[in-house]
């Protein structure tokens, strides 16, 4: 089969189109034909080596992935080959106290596709049978390998860990990224009014396409000036980070009193300084998210598709799309901030 590997760190120009071995199958594993492929930031943190150098070499990166079983385990059931499935990105060991409380993120051999084993940056891909579900009616490949890693995160952040409630205000950073921008979608869902930050006009149009209330350019105005003036100087009630460094620091500043920040990650500089006094003297709140369980995934892939509530509807936001030999334009683009929402790859 043909996949993408890496065989030492660096950037876009490591990743190899390569011919490689197909999986071998464990008794409760299935083999994916993969058809759709899509990008996060994890997998540049894998191909570079910045944070993630504990892993064997070559890899195939990649976390999020759509297709069709082509073979199953011994002790498999009730899927079957032909099954159209999304991967389910984070992986665990399925049989402690965590991963049968629906708690998997929390497990201590808790890690995502394509850190530690061979991911979908492949034409097939062996995972567990647990981490498969059915593609929701109505969506292609492309769109459903646009959604695990992002909406799963969105939900854990905002629904999970800040219980954002109908008529709060949330500020939700870089609109343009896959997380962004289904984040925008997850706090309308629960009935919040949305801030969004983006770099360019033309994502923050479509961010109100997808239901921003307030956009703000932040390399055209301070955002910090900006919320404050679109709440009154009243700040919001939840702000969902994921960049880090200064923007992590400068939002707790705009958090109201019993306000939530939750992050999911540092695409930028990951240490900061706190000012600890906003958060004891406004009774703030800081969530740390990693991931989220195989149950949350399962609840949120209800509001996909054509059985979805008509009034309360997810979309997979696409922005473009490469072939899989493709693979280090497709890194490339993400990189440059160019997206809006995912890069998915046609396999």
């Amino acid at each position: 089969m043909k996949a993408i590997r890496f065989h030492n760190f660096g950037g876009p120009e490591v990743l190899q189109y390569e011919d490689v071995p197909r999986p071998g199958l464990g008794a409760n594993d299935v083999l994916v034909q993969l058809k759709a492929a899509g990008l996060n930031h994890l997998d540049l943190w894998v191909r570079s080596g910045v944070r993630e150098r504990n892993i064997s070499l070559p890899l195939t990166p990649g976390s999020d992935g759509a297709g069709i079983i082509a073979e199953i385990g011994s002790a498999v059931q009730p899927l079957k080959v032909g099954d159209r499935v999304l991967i389910v990105p984070g992986l665990s060991c399925g049989a402690c106290k965590l991963c049968l409380s629906a708690r998997d993120n929390l497990c201590q051999e808790y890690r995502v596709l394509g850190t530690k084993e061979d991911g979908t940056y492949a034409e097939f891909v062996k995972v567990p049978a647990a981490n498969v579900f059915p593609i929701p009616d109505g969506l292609d490949f492309n769109q459903a390998a646009a959604i695990p890693l992002v909406f799963l995160t969105a939900w854990h952040m905002l629904n999970t860990l800040a219980k954002i409630q109908p008529g709060e205000i949330a500020l939700i950073h870089g609109a343009g990224s896959g997380v962004g921008s289904a984040g925008i979608q997850v706090a309308k869902l629960f009935g919040a009014r949305v801030i969004t930050t983006a770099n360019s006009e033309q994502k923050l149009m479509k961010a109100k396409q997808f239901g921003a209330d307030a956009v703000i350019n932040y390399l055209e105005k301070d955002f910090v000036d900006e919320v404050k003036r679109l709440t009154q100087n009243q700040g919001v009630d939840v702000v969902f980070e994921h960049i880090g460094g200064q923007i992590f620091e400068k939002s707790i500043s705009v958090l109201t009193k019993a306000g939530r920040l939750v992050t999911c990650g540092a695409t930028t500089e990951y240490l900061t300084q706190i000012d600890i006094r906003y958060v004891y003297s406004r009774n703030l709140s800081i969530f740390g998210s990693w991931m989220g369980s195989k149950q949350e995934l399962a609840e949120v892939l209800k509001f996909f598709g054509t059985n979805a509530p008509h009034n309360r509807k997810l979309l997979p936001v696409i922005d473009k799309l490469f072939p899989l030999a493709e693979a280090g334009q497709a890194q490339h683009w993400m990189e440059d901030r160019k997206n809006f929402g995912k890069i998915v790859m046609e396999i």
